[in-house]
């Protein structure tokens, strides 16, 4: 049952996810190359991304590993909805304004798998020396 919460939580999160990147997106080709507009606005949502999923999604403490980690999250993400973009604007000549839209459905699923495995690993023992700050 917790698995399914997790999912649904994270299917909301993915929503404003989306939003925020496709609307940076839409701001962003108004001065730079799909691709690029594509990269940057991906880069920025991944962020607000990271602490809805560690606050909303798996009810976890955000710190600086996870933080780093998470990125390795988006890697299957980024590569899927790239290609996906690519394909459909280059080969497919379908408008770049909505291939970004479709190819991110194709990337959920490994998506959230590999989001769970990080957020939920246990933070490796502390040994004495400074405490490691939580992240924001």
């Amino acid at each position: 049952m917790r698995v399914r919460w997790q999912m649904f939580r994270f299917a909301l999160v993915g929503v404003v996810n989306t939003g925020t990147y496709y609307g940076c997106y839409l701001l962003l080709l108004t001065w730079l190359p799909y691709i690029a507009a594509h990269t940057l606005a991906f880069a920025l949502s991944m962020t607000g991304s990271f602490f809805l999923n560690s606050y909303f999604t798996y009810r976890t403490r955000p710190t600086w590993r996870k933080f780093l980690l998470f990125p390795l999250t988006n890697a299957a993400n980024f590569v899927i909805t790239t290609g996906g973009v690519y394909l459909l604007v280059d080969i497919g000549g379908y408008s770049d304004r909505w291939s970004p839209l479709v190819a991110a459905a194709a990337a959920i699923p490994i998506t959230f798998a590999v989001s769970r495995m990080i957020m939920l690993r246990p933070e490796p023992a502390r040994g004495p020396g400074p405490e490691r700050a939580p992240v924001g």
